[in-house]
């Protein structure tokens, strides 16, 4: 089974938000968060994917997301990389 590590950005304001987590089906979570489903963090917002990596372990997910919760300037680097590619002032 596969797992995928994500990291989905919102438009807070003038500052981009950024949430991370993993699961075994990417598209079904997305939907999950963007409905309001999701973890409680991300409710009432729409997320866009600017990350995903994919994990053959479930153990190597879990690790990795840990990882990449903890690291701030990766996170940081990745928000900006998506916000320089894909928003425009007006698109969230």
């Amino acid at each position: 089974m596969k797992f995928t590590v994500y990291l989905i950005v919102s438009k807070n304001k003038q500052n981009l938000i950024s949430y991370v987590g993993y699961t075994n089906d990417l598209e079904k979570r997305l939907k999950k968060h963007n409905s309001s489903k999701g973890a409680k963090f991300t409710r009432g917002r729409f997320w866009k994917l600017a990350y995903s990596k994919i994990y053959y372990s479930k153990s190597k997910a879990m690790k990795e997301e840990y990882k990449l919760k903890k690291n701030i300037a990766l996170r940081n680097k990745i928000k900006s990389l998506f916000l320089n590619e894909n928003f425009s002032t007006s698109s969230v």
